[in-house]
């Protein structure tokens, strides 16, 4: 099926590692794209988890058009607000002080994170500024068939007020004054691939059932399989560069590396199933309202 793809869409797809990225050729973001193309991409990105087109020229229609060939998008965030005008997007601008320079899953503290996400960029620092990404599907076949099966009973809170946000966001106070927190599945089962990935990140912030200290030490754990180097791919971006990635199955550290040089991307995501367990309990949603979010709607 898949050299079936290439042959009718023209698609290049190059792995980038062994276990996790690849970069998409022949594909202009912007065109008028058929479905075949759209399946190829789409193929690529459940297989590798994350992808790079490089040299897009995309505005804000544009990359919406795109996106929203994956699936009805979200909102731009459940906390901060849209660009007039621009409902979808997110601003990832560093002179609004937004660095995601900790190891996270989209939006993980809400009941339903985004499937996937879209991020064109728009500025680049002249060095530094790479974003690495991390399988989780892998992760959680590497790790041992005890901690596995012990994985998967586990449930764990997310919450808005966590370590990502002590060490990412400037105005914190602000990021945090509406509490937002959802239970999931510490490993969830893809709704397309049916593969199980570690769902964890800097928005977990304990585990049901279990004290203080023994929910950080049992993340810590099942967090050093996620990260591991051998699970990972770290892009070095291009003015231009869109990465797509399935947010259902990884997690990514923005590296802030680049001091006080300008880095700005544009984001869009797309609306996704809520987690489900390997038991087939979903996640829920404990406080805070981000159903408008979730859904797409103003």
């Amino acid at each position: 099926m898949t050299e079936t793809l290439q042959a009718q869409t023209g698609v290049t797809v190059t792995p980038l590692t062994g276990n996790i990225g690849a970069v998409i050729g022949g594909v202009d973001a912007g065109a008028e794209l058929s479905d075949g193309t759209i399946a190829r991409i789409r193929a690529a990105l459940l297989q590798y988890k994350v992808v790079f087109l490089r040299d897009q020229d995309l505005d804000y229609a544009a990359q919406t058009a795109f996106a929203s060939r994956f699936g009805k998008l979200t909102l731009g965030h459940p906390i901060y607000d849209a660009p007039e005008g621009r409902p979808n997007l997110r601003e990832m601008d560093s002179k609004q002080g937004t660095r995601a320079n900790h190891w996270h899953t989209d939006l993980t503290f809400i009941e339903r994170p985004p499937a996937f996400a879209f991020l064109h960029s728009k500025v680049i620092p002249p060095v530094g500024g790479d974003t690495v990404w991390a399988n989780a599907a892998t992760a959680y076949a590497g790790m041992p068939a005890e901690l596995r099966q012990f994985a998967d009973q586990l449930r764990i809170v997310h919450s808005n007020d966590c370590d990502f946000t002590d060490d990412t966001v400037i105005e914190r106070g602000a990021y945090i004054s509406t509490p937002y927190e959802a239970e999931h599945p510490a490993v969830r089962v893809h709704p397309e691939t049916g593969e199980r990935s570690l769902l964890l990140g800097g928005f977990a912030r304990r585990v049901v059932g279990y004290p203080p200290q023994a929910s950080r030490d049992l993340i810590r754990v099942m967090q050093e399989y996620l990260t591991k180097p051998e699970h990972t791919v770290r892009w070095q971006w291009r003015v231009g560069d869109i990465a797509i990635w399935d947010n259902q199955s990884t997690a990514h550290y923005a590296i802030y590396d680049y001091g006080n040089q300008y880095r700005r991307g544009e984001r869009v995501t797309v609306v996704a199933p809520t987690p489900v367990g390997v038991d087939g309990r979903p996640s829920v949603a404990l406080c805070g309202d981000t159903s408008a979010y979730s859904t797409g709607r103003d």
